[in-house]
Parts: structure tokens; sequence; C-alpha cells
């Protein structure tokens, strides 16, 4: 009988091979990359350590690569020496078990054994979900290494917790999972709380391995999954109801697993399809605010849209209005509630309802849910948001003509995707027409708050904040007036967002594993600038010029060379800098005074739209 389980085994392996030599990849087991004593600037005794059989990659004996599989299956013929030996182990392991742990190294989370090859081929072969080795852990030297960030990450969560089982190989996952189980990074567990996890994670993983089979999956799934259920509310689950609800956040883990992120909608086009929505009846479209209207002019701007939706449509359109969802419960509640009333697409105006509505799209996957936020990568809801920073560039132009000294404030909110984005184009904007001019940032989330008064303190005039440029005139007369503002046109939004699913351009404008993001502005006719007649009418009108220039699309704020504040040019071309690169900006003009703090020195408030909306970089 063992000879028989040889002959499998050998089967597997060599199929194992042949797969591997059609893609290319090598056939044999993985090596160690490099010896031992260079490798690495520290080596650490871990003792014995239960190694789960995913992560035994290869072995560090190079004449052992290829009597195995890359699997650790044998390949052998069967009347090699090689063969009977694994078949006695084999016969011992049916009949008392195999004890003696094996010999390992473990670099950058993969295992590599050193003694015990066939003693980990058996137990693989078997099933065994981990095996006792003794391991000595080789620390690579730390680098900007993506792999090499993550696997320190990886020490750090080891430390607190002692487990190995969960594996991620980009920088933040393991913060993500902490944020997502409502736990510090610094706070240790208890072997209650240690025993209570693992438990869970086989639980998760057998289920993701009758789904999908492919352990690449399943960390990412765990994630998702975490970050989407919740860990308390899971945890108890059986592997068969995680087998059902796998399929529903399918497209959510092939995202992260593919690095798909985000597919920018630039431009209000496209071609039309000649099938309507629904030929009989109105369309629903609810939307969900955090806040009430008459406390939040962001939620009264996005009401009007919805009134300007519901009475621009011919009839097509009803709407629903829920407002004062401030927390992820009170959201669900409302979107729930607008799912029983029949709502065709559902509307989140705030950020901070992005989760909230990811998890009932996947429970919900016939109703359209939209969340205005930016580059947030969650297939299952799509994105929109104003491109503000277009806007910023003429107002900062604005601000340029004006000051005499060439000192302008600027006082930002916090570091989400965008917000820098607006900072730079603001200083390009004031410097296009003020060689001296120099932008001073404050931010009015920060901790200490104050950011306008000390700009005000250091004799600065005029001051950008809440989207609005005004003129400290001083207490005698009205104190501050405003010159410019930004005004999004929501309705306009929200018209031709619904008009994608009555004509056909939504399911058209699918990115396979891609979250979409429709990210218009003033070429679109969805951000203005509104003008003072304070202003001089030089100003106005050139304030006017540039809005049509970018409109026709003869300008862009970030064309040709632009540097940061260490004087390194982070964009040479003679072109417009690319769109996801504007989105993603974490470095500030060297026309900006200021810093971009530390994402411990904001708020409360703030921390939480950083969490869910965060640029990452210097946050």
């Amino acid at each position: 009988m063992p000879m028989e389980e040889y002959r499998k085994a050998q089967r597997q392996g060599l199929k194992e091979v042949k797969a591997a030599a059609a893609l290319g990849k090598e056939t044999g087991l993985r090596v160690l990359p490099g010896d031992p004593e260079t490798l690495a600037i520290r080596r650490e005794s871990l003792g014995i350590v239960e190694i789960p059989t995913e992560l035994l990659v290869g072995t560090c004996n190079d004449l052992r690569k290829n009597t195995f599989s890359p699997g650790f299956y044998p390949v052998l013929e069967e009347d090699s020496e090689f063969a009977h030996k694994w078949a006695a182990l084999c016969r011992s392991h049916l009949s008392e078990g195999i004890r003696e742990p094996i010999k390992a190294v473990e670099y950058l989370n993969g295992f590599y054994v050193v003694e015990g090859h066939k003693r980990v081929s058996v137990l693989k072969y078997f099933g065994a979900s981990s095996i006792p080795g003794t391991v000595t852990r080789l620390l690579p030297r730390p680098s900007d290494d993506p792999e090499i960030t993550a696997y320190y990450e990886f020490l750090n969560f080891y430390q607190m917790t002692g487990l190995n089982v969960l594996v991620f190989k980009r920088p933040g996952e393991y913060r993500e999972l902490m944020e997502a189980m409502g736990r510090t990074s610094r706070e240790p567990w208890s072997a209650e709380e240690i025993y209570q996890f693992r438990t869970f994670y086989y639980m998760f993983r057998d289920a993701c391995r009758r789904q999908n089979g492919d352990d690449r999956y399943v960390a990412q799934a765990f994630l998702v999954y975490i970050k989407l259920f919740g860990y308390q509310e899971s945890r108890t689950k059986l592997s068969s109801q995680i087998l059902r609800e796998l399929p529903k956040i399918d497209s959510e883990i092939r995202n992260r697993l593919d690095n798909a992120g985000v597919t920018l909608m630039l431009d209000d086009q496209g071609k039309r399809s000649l099938f309507a929505f629904p030929s009989t009846g109105k369309l629903c479209a609810a939307f969900v605010h955090s806040d009430f209207t008459t406390a939040s002019k962001w939620v009264y701007g996005h009401e009007y849209g919805r009134y300007l939706l519901e009475n621009g449509m011919g009839g097509q359109v009803r709407t629903l209005s829920y407002e004062g969802a401030r927390t992820e419960a009170a959201a669900e509640e409302a979107i729930e509630d607008a799912v029983e009333k029949g709502a065709d697409v559902i509307f989140t105006t705030d950020p901070k309802l992005l989760l909230s509505s990811v998890k009932q799209a996947v429970l919900h996957p016939d109703v359209k849910i939209l969340n205005c936020s930016l580059n947030t990568a969650y297939p299952s809801v799509r994105t929109y948001y104003p491109r503000l920073y277009e806007a910023k560039f003429i107002k900062g132009a604005i601000a340029g003509t004006l000051s005499q000294d060439g000192r302008i404030g600027y006082v930002a909110d916090c570091p989400t995707y965008g917000t820098v984005a607006g900072i730079n184009a603001f200083a390009q904007g004031a410097r296009m027409v003020n060689a001296n001019a120099r932008v001073y940032l404050e931010w009015s989330e920060h901790k200490r708050g104050g950011g306008v008064e000390r700009l005000r303190a250091r004799g600065i005039v005029y001051i950008d904040h809440l989207d609005r440029l005004a003129v400290n005139a001083g207490a005698g007369i009205c104190g501050v007036h405003n010159l410019a503002m930004i005004q999004c046109h929501w309705g306009k939004f929200y018209q031709s967002l619904v008009r994608r699913l009555m004509d056909g351009r939504w399911k058209k404008e699918e990115r396979g594993s891609s979250a979409v993001n429709y990210w218009w502005g003033i070429h679109q006719e969805m951000v203005d600038v509104l003008c003072s007649r304070l202003l001089p009418s030089g100003t106005r009108r050139l304030a006017g010029v540039l809005r049509d220039a970018l409109r026709a699309e003869r300008l862009d704020p970030f064309y040709g060379v632009l540097m940061n504040q260490q004087g390194h040019v982070v964009y040479g071309e003679d072109a417009p800098l690319p769109a996801n690169q504007i989105l993603s900006m974490d470095w500030l003009s060297t026309y900006v005074e200021g810093c971009i703090p530390p994402v411990e020195e904001f708020t409360d408030r703030a921390r939480e739209l950083i969490r869910v909306q965060g640029m990452g970089g210097n946050t």
C-alpha cells in the first residue's frame, strides 16, 4: 500500500511539473535565493514552530531541487532508492505518525527546508495543514522594496500575535487588517484571542480553498471579508456560510489580487445603447447623506442636485432622500430601506459612507450604488467626484493678481485623494500670473487648530479656505469678503450618472476587476468658479479666459516641468501630467510653504476620513 501511495503522489508531482513547464516556470523546488550567510543582516532562532504547509516553498539544498515538484510531490521513478525510502516513511506515518520536526529557514515568509524533505512531502501528500519544524529566521536588510517593507510589517504583527498563517505581500495591509478588527498596531494579543483568530482563519481558509483552490487568494479574500462583514460578527460563522458569501465579494477580491485599482472616467461621453433602461415606470434614485440639509452646505448642494434630477428628467425619475446617516449602521439601514422601496440606484454622498455602500452593494447586486469619493478601489460600487483642482488653479491665479507681496494663504482640511492636487494647482495658478507668489499652507483639521488665525497673524491678506478665496479686510469693514468660490453642479452630475443607466452606457463602462471612478470638472461643465463683483474687472476677465481655456482643453494646470519643495523634478515631460498622477499626488510644489503632517497629528474626524480616502505616502 505505501508504494501505491507513492505512485499516486508521483503522478501528482509529474502533473505539476508538466503544468509548470507549460507556463515557463521552474519545474522543481524553489531554492533559497542566496547564501544564508550573506542573504540576511541577522539570523534569529524561532525554536520549534508550526509551519503552515502552504508556506513551505522550497529547499536550501540545490541538490534536492529536482527530486520533487514545486509542491513537494515526488517525481523519481518508483524503483529508485528514494521511492522506497518515501514509501517506508509513508508506512511509518500511517502506523504511528511522523513526530520528528524538520529543520528549515524562513526568509520573507517562505520556509525553505534544510532537513526533512521527504517528511514534508509525505505530510503534504496526506493533507497536513501544518508541519512542526525547528526554524531559523533570516532577516533581510531593510529597504524601500515593497515586499521587504511588507515583511517588516509582518514581523510587527508576528511579535504581537505569534501567528505566521496570514501573509500579506504589500505594505499597509496588516494595518488595514488591524483597523478592520478595531485593534491598534501595537497592542499584544491574549492567548484566547490568538486561538480564536487562528480557528476562524483556518475555517475561512478551508472555505476559500473549496471556492477557489488558490492559496494566493486566501489572504486577500480574508482582508476583504473582514473589512466588509466585520471580524467580531464573522468569527463564529461556519465554513459553509462563508462559502456562500465568498462569491458575493469575488470582484472585490479580484481587484486586490489583480492590483486593478481604479479606472478614471475623465469625460462625460460614451456610445449610447439603442436600448433604454425601463420602457415603463420611473427609475427610482435614492440619496443617503451623513448630515442634514439644515446643518451642512455639502448636503444642501447634493439635495439641490437631487431636486434638479427629479425635475429635469421629464418625469422619468422619482427620488428618495435619507439624512443624518452618521454611522455605518444608520447608513446600512437607510440603504436597505431604499432597496425595499424599489430604488434602482442609490447615491451615498459622503466618503465616510463608502464601506457601508460596498457591503450593501455585495448584498444587493441588482441595485447600482455610487459613493461620492475619489480613488477607492471597490468595483462593487462606482464613485464620483468633481475635479476641483482646475477650479483651484483659477482661484490661485485670481489671488496671484491681487497679492502685492506675493504671499497667499491656503487652508486645506486633511490630506485625502485630490486635496494635494488642489493645493499645488492653486500654487501653479498663482505663480503663472505673479512671479513672486508663495502659498502658505495650513490644515483646518490639524489638532492644534487655528490655521486661518496663524495666516492672518503673519499679515497674509488673501486666504483660500473652505473653497472660498477671501480677503482679510480688517474688523472695521465686516472682516472678511468672499472674492471667489467653487460651485459644483450636482444636478448635472446626477442627471448624467442616471442617464448612463437608462441608455446602456453603464454596462459598457465596466472595466473588468477595476473599480470605476467618474472624475469630471470644468470641461464637462460640472465645476465652475463664481467671482465676486468686488474683484477688479480685469481679474474677472482673466478668470473667464482661464475657465474658457480649461473648458476647451487648451490649458492644463499641470503641464510641463513640475518641481517639489526639495527642488527635485517630479515631472519633466512636455505634456500634461497624467490624471492618475494628479489624483495620487503626495508631494508639495516648490511654490508652497508648509508640509503634509503625519496622520497622528489630525483630529479624530479627519483620521477617519483619511482611513477611508487617505492617499498613503506621507500620511
